[in-house]
């Protein structure tokens, strides 16, 4: 009797899980979508969006509400191209307040493509001289190529941050200027290596801002109140599995049979909520330095994977296309699992480090990737190649010295 009950229990539970995977794995703006297969033979249950908890002006009254409920509005903004350039205007290539305000007002005048239209209604105050001598630092903002006039002088700004070879960069500057006789150019040894390079310029430069944008819906709150941290599922976007068996006989094997399945769902449903914040607290008690300013420190799947009981795989398929919001921004959960560098040092230290060194270098002998390697491994008492530091530089975005000593010249 026991081993059958036990065996009852085992096939329950199996038959839950088989629902509660798909469901863990599926974005939360997706899980109408998800539970959708296992209902559509089902008579007495269906699925209903909560899309009455968000009217048409949620997002926007959310902003004039309570600082919890604001940080929930950060959570489902994506930056666009014009907060991206905002962000950027700030030394050391915009140190003063007037080359900032010219910046900003330049910022007004580039579409939504990324090029410059000259407007005399938001640009009066300046001469063209002013405007032209900011603008041409634009060449060194992200996206590459933004707040050029048109697509040549925008690969001339790409070609900056994308060629060191000096006989390349001319010819492919060249090339660029005189693109309608580029058949002129095809004898040059060094043709194939710069035509290859023009290749890879984007056009538009704020192309990736033209594509369609998905917007990001936060499974997890953090929220920050007076030192303590607190954690919420954003179970508003859950949808609501309804069960309707109103006038029929529940005692009917078919019908017992499609209501037991429909609370299996509702069951996996809340088996994915639990998941999610349990996991929320485990990067919370691994992380909680971070929370308030610090760094991600190494954290592996299988951390989270022991503490909890599950298997690796499940915890992976938990925070794939899953996003936490906390009072330092929207970020994907797979972000805190960092990397390690060393058993004790995340690549997210090393990238602060690194940043740090950089904003405090001297400009006039900027600091060289064999200088930051060195710095790296006397800070943290670590071995690492070169190539590692250059890797790191490129994916926060940072000139080499010899650009950076460039941008710094035109600052001066």
């Amino acid at each position: 009797m026991k081993l059958a009950q036990k065996l009852t229990q085992k096939v329950k539970l199996n038959q839950t899980l088989r629902s509660w995977l798909p469901i863990l794995q599926a974005p939360v703006d997706e899980l109408k979508e998800a539970l959708e297969p296992f209902i559509k033979d089902n008579p007495f249950a269906s699925i209903e969006q909560n899309k009455s908890r968000f009217p048409k002006n949620f997002y926007n009254e959310l902003y004039k509400s309570s600082p919890n409920e604001s940080l929930e509005s950060q959570a489902l903004h994506h930056e666009s191209l014009y907060e991206k350039l905002y962000s950027q205007i700030n030394a050391p290539l915009f140190p003063t307040t007037k080359s900032c305000q010219i910046a900003n007002l330049i910022i007004e005048c580039i579409n939504n493509e990324g090029y410059f239209e000259w407007d005399d209604k938001v640009l009066k105050e300046f001469s063209i001289d002013e405007v032209e001598r900011i603008r041409a630092r634009f060449a060194y903002l992200e996206p590459t190529g933004v707040g050029a006039k048109d697509y040549k002088e925008s690969f001339l700004f790409q070609l900056e941050d994308l060629c060191d070879d000096e006989k390349i960069y001319a010819l492919a500057k060249m090339i660029i200027c005189d693109m309608e006789n580029i058949g002129s150019y095809t004898k040059d040894k060094n043709y194939e290596a710069a035509l290859k390079i023009i290749k890879k310029f984007k056009n538009p430069p704020a192309i990736e801002y033209l594509e369609d944008e998905r917007e990001i819906i936060p499974d997890i709150f953090v929220y920050n109140i007076n030192g303590s941290i607190e954690v919420k599922i954003n179970d508003e976007y859950y949808p609501d599995i309804i069960i309707d068996a109103d006038g029929v006989d529940e005692k009917c094997d078919f019908v017992s049979s499609r209501i037991k399945e429909a609370k299996d769902l509702i069951d996996a449903l809340e088996m994915r909520k639990s998941t999610l914040y349990k996991i929320g607290l485990m990067i919370i008690e691994y992380q909680y330095d971070y929370f308030f300013g610090g760094d991600i420190k190494p954290m592996k799947l299988k951390d989270i994977a022991d503490d909890l009981g599950r298997n690796p795989s499940t915890i992976s398929r938990a925070i794939q296309n899953k996003f936490i919001s906390s009072q330092r921004g929207v970020v994907p959960l797979k972000s805190f699992f960092a990397a390690a560098a060393s058993e004790e040092i995340s690549n997210a230290a090393l990238k602060e480090f690194l940043k740090n060194l950089i904003k405090n270098e001297n400009r006039q002998k900027p600091l060289s990737d064999e200088s930051i390697l060195n710095s790296i491994e006397k800070e943290f008492d670590i071995k690492l190649v070169r190539r590692t530091i250059t890797k790191y530089r490129k994916m926060l975005g940072i000139a080499s010295s010899n650009e950076r000593k460039k941008i710094y010249a035109i600052n001066a």
